[in-house]
């Protein structure tokens, strides 16, 4: 356990409201000592970020690959067995209407995938987040985006590719999903994902407290109003 990424970790929960833990998503070069390997092949690759609401584990590189959107997403070159696979999924998609000719270029990827992946919940793993995502309902995406340090980019389909949005160095990025990810992660209706840049974190967190602060005060006013109001009509 990371105690300080444990305390922002319990922070965040308390002042977004959220109804399961931050996922810290770290890239890595080497597997990490004393967490498990994932024992499973996975759908998607946003099935990892769904499981590390609940436990640590890291993944290599291939067990990504049974997602061949989230595996290009990340950095996997669109070649072989994989590429093909891409190629018949992107395929599909467009004959159904779900993407335009094209759309599949400007999906964010990163240039260069990593050879491991960690997930948990924030503070659970022994090294610092490259990315925290959080599940949110829309009030909680409300106060996260009020307090980001700037305008926060939605990200379309795929929902994972708010990972490399936030690598190539936006602070804070959001995502209403898109239907795979709600299948695969169990996403519900009223939620969407928000994303902080991991070395932003301790400075959202503090911007989150005070933004929280500032909406009960205004929102306590407007309760204020709407009561007097009412009494006035009754």
């Amino acid at each position: 356990m990371n105690p300080e990424y444990e305390t922002l970790a319990k922070e965040l929960t308390h002042d977004l409201e959220l109804s399961s833990a931050p996922v810290q998503v770290t890239y890595l070069d080497e597997a990490p000592s004393g967490v498990r390997s994932h024992p499973d092949g996975v759908p998607s690759v946003c099935t990892f970020f769904s499981e590390g609401r609940r436990e640590a584990f890291y993944a290599d590189l291939h067990a990504h690959e049974n997602c061949e959107v989230g595996a290009f997403v990340l950095g996997v070159p669109p070649e072989g067995e994989v590429g093909q696979r891409l190629m018949s999924t992107v395929g599909m998609m467009q004959k159904e209407g779900y993407l335009r000719p094209g759309d599949e270029t400007k999906i964010p990827r990163n240039a260069k995938p990593p050879r491991f992946v960690a997930y948990g919940p924030l503070g659970s793993l022994p090294m610092a987040p490259s990315t925290v995502l959080l599940f949110a309902s829309a009030k909680s995406a409300m106060l996260a985006m009020e307090a980001a340090p700037g305008p926060v980019p939605m990200n379309g389909r795929p929902m994972c590719a708010i990972v490399p949005t936030l690598n190539q160095g936006t602070p804070v990025a959001a995502s209403m999903g898109c239907i795979g990810s709600r299948v695969y992660t169990g996403l519900a209706d009223g939620e969407m994902i928000v994303g902080i840049r991991g070395d932003h974190l301790r400075s959202f967190a503090a911007a989150v407290r005070k933004i929280r602060h500032a909406n009960d005060a205004v929102g306590a006013e407007d309760t204020r109003r709407k009561n007097e109001s009412k009494a006035k009509r009754a």
